[in-house]
C-alpha cells in the first residue's frame, strides 16, 4: 500500500511525526511526503525536520505565500501531478491549513481516497479560513480519524 502524505505547516510537521515514524517501520506501507511549501521560513520549516527527525520530503511544491485561493490552487496542481505519477492508495492530510483542503480537494477530484486526521474540530465561526477547510475536508474525506482534545 502507498499513501501520499501532505504536509505544509508547522502543525501538521507535528502532527505527522508519530504516525510517519510508525509508517517508516511498516513492511507493508509505502509512505511518500509531499511538502506544500505553506511554510518555508527556515525557522517554520527546515528547524522542526532536523529537531524532530522528520524524513525529508519527497517533494517539495514550494508554493509560498500567496492569497488563500492562489496557494490552494498551486498546491493542488503540484498534488495533482504527483499522485498521478506516484499513484497512491490514499492520501493522507492533517489539520486545517491550505494544505489540507488542497490535498482533500485534489484527492477526491481524481478519486483517490482521503484520510483525515484531526477531523471533526469545530469552532462553528465561518469568518475563519480554518473552519471552511475543516468543514470542506471532512465531508470529502473517506476515513475521518479525530484526536482528543
Amino acid at each position: 500500500m502507498k499513501i501520499l502524505t501532505i504536509i505544509g505547516a508547522r502543525p501538521q510537521f507535528i502532527k505527522a511525526v508519530s504516525f510517519s515514524r510508525y509508517l517508516k517501520n511498516s513492511s507493508d506501507i509505502q509512505e511518500i511526503i509531499l511538502h506544500t511549501g505553506q511554510h518555508y521560513d527556515s525557522n517554520m520549516n527546515d528547524k522542526f525536520f532536523s529537531e524532530l527527525d522528520i524524513s525529508i520530503p519527497d517533494y517539495n511544491l514550494g508554493v509560498g505565500s500567496d492569497t488563500p485561493a492562489r496557494q490552494t490552487a498551486r498546491m493542488m496542481i503540484g498534488i495533482e501531478d504527483i499522485a498521478f505519477k506516484e499513484k497512491p492508495d490514499f492520501i493522507l492530510i492533517y489539520g486545517d491549513t491550505n494544505s489540507t483542503i488542497a490535498g482533500a480537494l485534489a484527492g477526491a477530484k481524481i478519486h483517490i481516497p482521503v484520510i483525515h486526521i484531526e477531523a471533526g474540530l469545530r469552532s462553528y465561526d465561518r469568518e475563519m479560513p480554518e473552519e471552511i477547510n475543516r468543514v470542506v475536508s471532512d465531508s470529502i474525506s473517506t476515513i475521518l480519524f479525530i484526536l482528543p482534545h
